[in-house]
């Protein structure tokens, strides 16, 4: 059976989508930079501050948290015709917030009541949902009773954990400042704390990790009692440190071969383990443990970003803000303009055509195991898609259209064939 396409209108996946688009819901992303130290791999916008004193520290992170909230609140009161491409048909009004996500950096690097702060600006600028999903990223270093407490008391419902190993050498190479353990001790705070989802990061195919090393660090990781776990290949980019000795032959480079096999390591381990892997790289214990603001941006959706790096997304048109501190903290305190749009620290915009935006729903939505619903499947070349299923890199099921396994491993390979 081929692929259902709607016919009835070109657009009927941009104006009038089931799961994908606009029907994805609305989130919020609010980037804090700060890390005691920047790892080797690490190419996030972020800011080390382990070599500042404590009221300096402070002072930063109180500055950061006010910018933040001045850039929330000048989008917000913009409108969302300011930040929709030129002639889209949209009103003012913003939606309910479904999902608040706080990354970084390290969030948790913030006093509890800066954290509570930040989120007060969400609550106080928009609607939210009575069943919002509030994530926190926190590396385990950080972790206390007390902050475990603080997050649960200012409501959120999902904290997202950077164990990346349970080897003591991998954590070296990564440059990670906790020991294996303390990644099961935060996981055990925050549940005392009654937060009621928690996930953990992984890493696989480190320079030095061994197929034992890797086994390990996911018997851990499923013993420690969480429910969702992302599981992400090294990713060695060249403005990065990791990249530079690479490219001077200092550290190996990952071995993709291996990384594949540590891939279907994981999905064996985790299956057995009673996780359902919905994307490409997580897998939860459950529809309802899955990250729902990671999923909005798998469904093509509709975001605000603030903060320091932080991109948003309406209706085809995406902007981001400059990746350095004290621009940002410039800009959005003397109300200067850096690029275009309502939000002074944002730095450049692009607006998505019609192909432009079937490339990305494609690119996204076949990310997720489930696939695209048929009305949210942009129209496709028919011998594109034949050639596709031909190459087993795509599949239909019960109306649905999706990648195999072997896609996921060639989704730019299977795009660009089916929108020949």
């Amino acid at each position: 059976m081929g692929l259902r396409v709607p016919t009835d209108t070109a657009r009927r996946w941009i104006t009038d989508p089931v799961e994908s688009g606009s029907a994805a819901g609305f989130g919020v992303y609010l980037h804090v930079p700060f890390c005691h130290h920047r790892c080797g791999y690490c190419d996030f916008a972020t800011e080390a501050v382990g070599g500042t004193s404590s009221a300096e520290r402070r002072e930063l992170f109180g500055r950061y948290v006010a910018a933040v909230r001045a850039d929330l609140a000048r989008q917000v009161a913009a409108g969302r015709r300011a930040h929709a491409p030129p002639g889209d048909d949209l009103d003012d009004a913003w939606p309910a917030v479904t999902s608040v996500f706080v990354g970084g950096g390290t969030p948790t690097l913030l006093p509890p009541d800066l954290i509570a702060e930040l989120l007060r600006g969400v609550t106080e600028e928009l609607d939210v949902a009575g069943d919002v999903e509030l994530t926190v990223e926190c590396n385990p270093e950080t972790a206390s009773d007390d902050l475990m407490s603080a997050l649960a008391d200012v409501g959120v419902t999902r904290l997202s954990m950077g164990a990346q190993s349970f080897a003591d050498h991998v954590l070296a190479v990564l440059e990670r400042r906790h020991t294996p353990g303390a990644a099961t001790e935060a996981v055990a705070l925050a549940r005392a704390a009654g937060i009621s989802s928690v996930s953990l990061d992984v890493i696989y195919g480190t320079p030095g990790e061994s197929d034992a090393d890797w086994e390990a660090t996911l018997a851990a990781t499923t013993a420690a009692g969480v429910d969702h776990v992302s599981a992400y290949a090294l990713t060695v980019h060249a403005n990065t440190p990791f990249g530079r000795q690479v490219a001077d032959g200092a550290l190996p480079a990952p071995d993709d071969d291996v990384q594949r096999t540590r891939f279907d390591t994981a999905r064996r381990h985790l299956a057995a383990a009673g996780f359902e892997q919905y994307e490409v790289a997580n897998w939860s214990r459950g529809p309802a443990r899955r990250s729902r603001h990671n999923t909005l941006y798998w469904r093509h959706g509709d975001y605000l970003g603030c903060g320091v790096g932080a991109h948003g997304h309406l209706a085809g048109r995406r902007w981001w803000s400059t990746r350095s501190t004290p621009r940002y903290l410039e800009a959005v305190e003397s109300g200067r303009h850096l690029g275009p749009g309502p939000s002074p620290a944002v730095t450049g915009d692009e607006v998505l055509d019609d192909g432009a935006r079937a490339v990305e729903r494609l690119m996204l939505g076949l990310r997720l195991a489930e696939g695209l619903h048929p009305n949210d499947t942009p129209p496709v070349s028919p011998l594109g898609l034949e050639d596709a299923l031909g190459a087993g890199l795509v599949e239909t099921a019960c109306g649905r259209f999706r990648c195999t396994t072997q896609g996921w491993f060639l989704l730019d390979d299977a795009v660009s064939r089916l929108l020949v």
